[in-house]
């Protein structure tokens, strides 16, 4: 069937009855890429800028497939990492606080600063923030909304700097591109790492600086290959495989 694809892993494309359609722009990405290709990492960081032709600025993403059993708390793999680049979007940050570290967030530049008023406002469906921080002594009160924030992926954690009496280093490093990678059930690692207008330098060490630390996690149980493979897209462009000598 000319122009339907099914079961394609890529972006930008319509479903019409179980069939995926490819649009003209689409189309003519597809031409330029071989799907049972192992790029490089350069020419895979060029394809994906050449071909994110949309009107805006598309966001760059990695898959990285792990082989690992995310069911298993000591193999599920899950960090953040400041990106040498940053990821080229900017963040609205949510700071549960109250006194003089609610102080400080407002100075800081955060774009919600509260207690309770924030709760009232989730409970109200409305959550204007893409990223959570708390004090220690808030998590009780952030725990009213741990049911909304949590599989939203916003719950304030320890483990990832976001529950800590330092407002002013976590609001620095959220604001500064921080990401937060771990791995989905499937044992995969999706992750931005720039936009499809940063040069082609800037996007390499982006995606090796998380390439590197998803490495160094590497889980002591895991026999064999650990990184199975490696794909990279643009939000309305083709995915390509890509492999990091």
């Amino acid at each position: 069937m000319p122009n339907a694809y099914r079961f394609c892993s890529f972006n930008g494309l319509r479903s019409c009855g179980g069939i995926i359609m490819a649009g003209k722009r689409i189309k003519n990405a597809l031409k330029s890429i071989d799907d049972k290709k192992v790029y490089s990492l350069s020419e895979a960081v060029k394809l994906v800028k050449t071909n994110a032709t949309a009107k805006f600025d598309e966001t760059v993403e990695i898959s990285i497939n792990l082989n690992v059993d995310a069911k298993k708390a000591e193999q599920n793999i899950r960090g953040v990492l400041s990106l040498p680049h940053g990821t080229g979007k900017v963040y609205k940050v949510a700071v549960f606080a109250r006194g003089p570290k609610a102080e400080e967030a407002k100075k800081a530049g955060a774009d919600l600063v509260g207690a309770e008023e924030i709760v009232d406002q989730i409970l109200k469906g409305d959550i204007p923030f893409d990223k959570c921080i708390a004090t220690p002594d808030m998590m009780g009160v952030v725990g009213k909304v741990a049911k909304i924030l949590g599989p939203r992926g916003l719950m304030p954690n320890p483990k990832l700097g976001t529950v800590t009496m330092d407002v002013v280093a976590a609001l620095s490093a959220i604001k500064g591109g921080q990401i937060e990678y771990r791995t989905e059930k499937a044992g995969v690692v999706h992750s931005r790492v720039g936009k499809a207008s940063f040069t082609e330098s800037a996007l390499q060490e982006n995606i090796k600086a998380l390439l590197d630390v998803i490495s160094k996690a590497r889980p002591a149980g895991v026999k064999g290959t650990y990184i199975k493979k490696l794909s990279l897209s643009s939000t309305m462009g083709p995915g390509l495989q890509f492999s990091v000598e």
